[in-house]
C-alpha cells in the first residue's frame, strides 16, 4: 500500500510553530543547527525531511513530533485536541465559556452545511 507524506502539511505546522514561538527563521535555524534555507524549505514543504531533521524542529519549537505531523497519521485528531487544550491553557473562566459558546455554535454551522465545505 502506498502512502504519501504530506510535507506542505508539515511544513505549514512548522512555520506556525516558529511563529508562535516568535522566531524567525533564522533563529529557528541556529536552534536546530540547519541552514536558513533548508527551514525556508521545510516550510514551504520543499524537501523530505528526515526524522532526525523533524525531531530537531519539534524540540526547537517545544512541540511533540505528533504536533507537526498530525495532518499524516491517522491518530492525528489527538493533534489536534491537544492543540485546543493548550490555546486555553492561560484563559479565564470567562474566556473558556466564551470559546465553549463559540465551539457549539461553530460546530453546528459546521454541520449544518457539511457539504459546502466539502466541495
Amino acid at each position: 500500500m502506498a502512502f504519501d507524506i504530506d510535507y506542505k502539511a508539515i511544513g505549514k505546522r512548522v512555520k506556525i510553530g516558529r511563529i508562535r514561538r516568535d522566531y524567525s527563521q533564522d533563529k529557528l535555524a541556529e536552534l536546530t543547527g540547519l541552514s536558513n534555507p533548508h527551514i525556508s524549505n521545510v516550510e514551504n514543504g520543499g524537501t523530505h525531511l528526515s526524522l532526525k531533521t523533524l525531531i530537531k524542529i519539534a524540540n526547537a519549537l517545544e512541540l511533540s513530533p505528533n504536533d507537526l505531523l498530525c495532518d499524516n497519521v491517522d491518530v492525528g485528531k489527538s493533534g489536534f485536541i491537544n492543540e485546543v487544550v493548550s490555546l486555553t491553557d492561560d484563559c479565564d473562566e470567562v474566556e473558556i465559556r466564551i470559546m465553549a459558546d463559540t465551539l457549539t455554535a461553530l460546530k453546528g454551522s459546521i454541520r449544518e452545511r457539511r457539504s459546502y465545505f466539502l466541495k
